[in-house]
């Protein structure tokens, strides 16, 4: 990442600017309604629901200006050697500069000192770029949903071996 920015752990300052962030990011590739994580009630308290055992959150940061975020937890459902990639949304501004290669790279880290194996996520087709960055950093695409996320709106879905 350019010179400026930084990833850390999300604290509750940056709850509110986390829940604008997702509001924002995803009806901009149509995931709005039911099915779709922008529903989740964690959306507006993202520091709690990511305090629990094996949940880690991470947002990125500019001139102390939260540009996005990404973080791991247990895929619901799953078992407990799987934990679901949740809610990676960068604002435009944050694309394209390595954030989210970065942002992998630190989530990943966590979910293997967290003792998980695989790592799945859930995704639309449309968020080419996004699906760019999951197949380089490893993970491989699979047939259906795994677990029970209730993001029934989701359509693409890939699984890492960590």
């Amino acid at each position: 990442m350019p010179s400026g920015y930084a990833v850390r752990p999300i604290r509750a300052s940056d709850d509110a600017v986390m829940a604008s962030i997702i509001r924002t990011v995803m009806p901009a590739f149509g995931a709005v309604g039911s099915g779709f994580a922008i529903g989740d009630p964690e959306v507006d308290w993202m520091s709690q629901a990511y305090a629990e055992p094996r949940h880690a959150y991470f947002v990125v940061e500019r001139d102390r200006r939260v540009l996005g975020g990404a973080g791991i937890a247990p895929l619901a459902g799953g078992d407990r050697d799987t934990c679901e990639l949740r809610k990676m949304y960068f604002l435009p501004e944050a694309r394209g500069i390595g954030a989210g290669a970065a942002m992998m790279a630190r989530s990943l880290d966590a979910a293997r000192k967290a003792g998980f194996r695989q790592c799945y996520l859930e995704t639309l087709t449309g968020m080419d770029a996004a699906q760019r960055l999951y197949e380089r950093s490893g993970f491989r695409s699979i047939d259906g949903p795994m677990g029970s996320t209730g993001h029934g709106g989701c359509n693409t879905f890939y699984l890492l071996d960590l």
